[in-house]
């Protein structure tokens, strides 16, 4: 699904080194794995890289199977073909469970992974660091800061929320940002710097906490720990407004991944303002990561494992976007559908059961880091 300039290779990765002959020595090679794709006219081409091409087909497939087991379990069970009805528009008994308790919620859960699992990606790339999401350098944080102060005086509206989250979001971010700007920006003093903002903005939470309602403060700390319950269509609008909006940008950015890949050094040379395209990639992957958390929270670790599960099953030396958009989706739909059945009657957060699964990767990440192993 990328499509990297024959000749041009990656920092790490060591497919995109080796070429493909095509036996005509008038015609250039191309990179192993890749298929070249072009217009009958010959005006426009593309590589489309084989192995994420089957691995999204993949991801795609599961995800599919796992809205169908989505909407299908519940407290009571639907027949696959009532619900296929359902979704084709048919007459169905089970029109009121599975159209309007369930598809809502399945939907905002798919959007939100999608774009948490993007948002995660472009950080990734910028910061060159696994453990560079959203969560984890004080975006989230910041949206969840000021999302909870709006909360304690008075702002509940799932339409409302992604809104007051992307500010969070962004003023989070463009204070990272500042701070780790030394005449350029060092992937690890921001990392480092967003860790600090991160536990500075927790603690802003807290205090909003205590200054608010009891039960407020109780929304809010389900709504901290990342919960789709009673989302419905208001809270998947925005999301899936934002990611329509930003398509275009994001076909930029799988194309841009290539340049931040470099070093400096080389992409300086090759002409590319590497300060504004990173700065482009984050305003991105903030702008998806606020509006996703203002949504249904900061369902953590989505946005830490979704890319590098996309990244190493495609064996890439990039991201690929579109694989981390359906690994994100297919993790908090999986997540979620789990954390209604595990311990019923009682439904725990979606972000309860991110955190189970992510909390251990990171801690394995952060292990293979110290002693030398190889973590991006």
């Amino acid at each position: 699904m990328t499509a990297p300039s024959p000749g041009r290779t990656g920092t790490t990765g060591s497919p995109s080194r080796r070429t493909e002959t095509t036996g005509n020595p008038s015609r250039p090679s191309r990179p192993t794995g890749y298929t070249l794709l072009r217009t009958r006219s010959g005006r426009a081409s593309f590589l489309l890289h084989r192995r994420s091409a089957a691995v999204a087909l993949c991801l795609a497939a599961a995800l599919a199977a796992a809205c169908l087991a989505y909407l299908c379990v519940g407290d009571t069970f639907v027949a696959p073909g009532s619900v296929v009805d359902v979704l084709l528009g048919r007459p169905s008994p089970d029109e009121l469970v599975v159209g309007t308790f369930r598809l809502p919620r399945m939907t905002v859960g798919l959007l939100v992974g999608a774009a948490f699992g993007i948002a995660g990606a472009l950080i990734q790339t910028v910061a060159r660091n696994p453990l560079a999401s959203p969560d984890i350098i004080g975006v989230s944080q910041g949206a969840g800061a000021l999302t909870v102060g709006a909360m304690t005086f008075g702002v509940t509206s799932y339409a409302t929320l992604p809104y007051v989250s992307t500010a969070g979001g962004l003023l989070a971010a463009a204070l990272v940002y500042v701070f780790a700007w030394r005449g350029g920006l060092h992937a690890g003093r921001f990392v480092l710097i967003g860790i600090g903002f991160a536990i500075a903005l927790r603690a802003v939470t807290q205090l909003f906490l205590t200054k608010g309602d009891y039960l407020v403060a109780q929304q809010a700390k389900v709504w901290m720990t990342g919960s789709l319950n009673g989302a419905g269509w208001d809270a998947a609008a925005p999301v899936a407004w934002t990611l329509l909006v930003l398509a275009v940008p994001l076909c930029w950015a799988a194309r841009a991944q290539r340049t931040v890949a470099l070093d400096d050094a080389t992409a300086t040379a090759l002409g590319v303002r590497l300060n504004r395209v990173r700065a482009g990639l984050v305003l991105l992957g903030v702008v998806l990561a606020s509006v996703a958390t203002g949504a249904a929270g900061p369902v953590d670790f989505v946005a830490l494992l979704a890319p590098q599960i996309a990244r190493r099953t495609t064996r890439t030396d990039r991201i690929p976007l579109v694989c981390s958009a359906l690994t994100g989706a297919l993790i908090v739909v999986l997540a979620d559908l789990l954390a209604r059945k595990l311990f019923e009657p009682t439904q725990l957060p979606v972000g309860v059961l991110t955190a189970a699964v992510g909390a251990p990767y990171l801690i394995r990440l952060i292990i293979r880091g110290r002693t030398g192993g190889k973590s991006a």
